[in-house]
């Protein structure tokens, strides 16, 4: 019998999110991790290319992460005052990621957002907000399918099509002065285009609504400043998290100093929010994404990796629709739901864990023979199930 309710905590971990299904001969639960590679309860290994979901960009288990987190946790990692450490990264993050003027932390993206999203309604003083995206479970961005959220809380979310100006600034002036803000993915299966960009920060800008970049998986990767950086979004608030800690669990809210002033006229606090392990593994990773320049590494691999993903979905087009996503975050779209599962099974038989929908992440520790060598698994997969 499972103890865990639904067999894992994190959703996009089960089975049936990963293979389509459960089997006695798939990774169903890990023991460990490093660079690049997993080890599941049976010992067997796996080159990974789901990262902790993305979650992990400069590799598992990083020396320099280790060390530091390890410093913190002998030093107490909790304590009555706020750590010299919380000031001393937010310092950090706001010279490496100009646009932000001031930081707040918490300890996941879900918990991030709904804070940008509670202070962009402490300064309008409105309470519609639109969105694109994913941005957690919480019940504020829930659509009408969601069971357990109440009519009334849903009625205060609707949805904003991803690049398709003339929609959006259709619904952007159709929420009129009721719109607090609009909450945004910068990525969306493929990059935005300018004039979507444009609408989205020129609509709230005449409506006095606050334009809010969840850069959750988008931060450290497409640059350290993420999405804003690469496509030039300069947005009233942002939302960071996934990467900026390796995979310990950090997340924050920053943007201009006059809207985080906001945080004095409402309440999100978080008693773990300041522990030190965490802000020591954003600090040590910070310094090598910057040292070792991983957005360069991540967009040199990741584009071997998209071309070959088009080579295969070329050579198996009865399978697979095209490579989709951008190459720092991409995967292949297939024709057929349940083939995509037997894709997954095949790569996992042979030592390859490979998301079958977005995305798949290539990271520090990923090299051009570790990336050839899944493209081959790939290909063997893929023939494998189409006979």
């Amino acid at each position: 019998m499972d103890r865990v309710a639904g067999i894992t905590s994190t959703g996009s971990k089960r089975p049936a999110a990963l293979f389509g299904a459960a089997g006695e001969s798939l990774p169903l639960r890990m023991t460990r991790s490093s660079g690049c590679r997993v080890w599941d309860a049976e010992g067997r290994e796996y080159v990974d290319f789901l990262m902790a979901l993305g979650a992990v960009a400069i590799g598992y288990g990083h020396p320099a992460v280790t060390r530091a987190v390890a410093e913190a946790a002998e030093q107490g990692v909790v304590g009555p005052l706020p750590p010299v450490l919380e000031e001393a990264v937010a310092a950090e993050l706001c010279r490496a990621i100009p646009w932000l003027e001031r930081v707040r932390f918490l300890k996941t993206g879900a918990e991030a957002v709904a804070a940008a999203v509670r202070l962009a309604r402490v300064i309008t003083g409105r309470d519609l907000v639109l969105g694109c995206g994913y941005h957690g479970w919480l019940d504020w961005c829930q659509t009408a399918e969601g069971r357990g959220v109440p009519a009334s809380t849903r009625a205060l979310y609707r949805e904003v099509p991803f690049n398709d100006p003339g929609r959006a600034r259709e619904r952007i002036r159709a929420a009129g002065d009721r719109l607090a803000a609009v909450v945004f993915e910068p990525v969306i299966l493929e990059a935005p285009t300018p004039e979507w960009i444009a609408v989205l920060r020129e609509e709230t800008l005449r409506s006095g609504a606050i334009l809010i970049a969840d850069e959750i998986k988008t931060v450290c990767r497409l640059a350290v400043g993420g999405g804003c950086e690469r496509f030039g979004i300069r947005p009233d608030l942002v939302v960071i998290g996934k990467a900026i800690a390796n995979g310990f669990p950090l997340a924050s809210v920053g943007g201009r100093a006059d809207v985080m002033d906001a945080v004095s006229g409402t309440w999100i606090s978080s008693t773990l929010a300041t522990e030190t392990v965490s802000l020591a593994a954003a600090r040590a990773t910070l310094g090598v994404m910057i040292e070792a320049r991983v957005p360069t590494h991540i967009t040199k691999l990741g584009t071997r990796l998209w071309a070959g993903l088009g080579t295969l979905a070329a050579r198996h087009e009865r399978l697979v629709a095209r490579a989709a996503g951008l190459p720092e975050m991409c995967f292949l779209e297939y024709r057929d739901e349940p083939q995509s599962g037997r894709v997954a099974v095949a790569c996992a038989e042979r030592g390859l864990l490979f998301k079958r929908h977005a995305y798949n992440f290539v990271s520090l520790a990923h090299d051009e023979a570790t990336v050839d060598r899944a493209l081959e698994i790939l290909d063997e997969a893929l023939a494998s199930v189409r006979s």
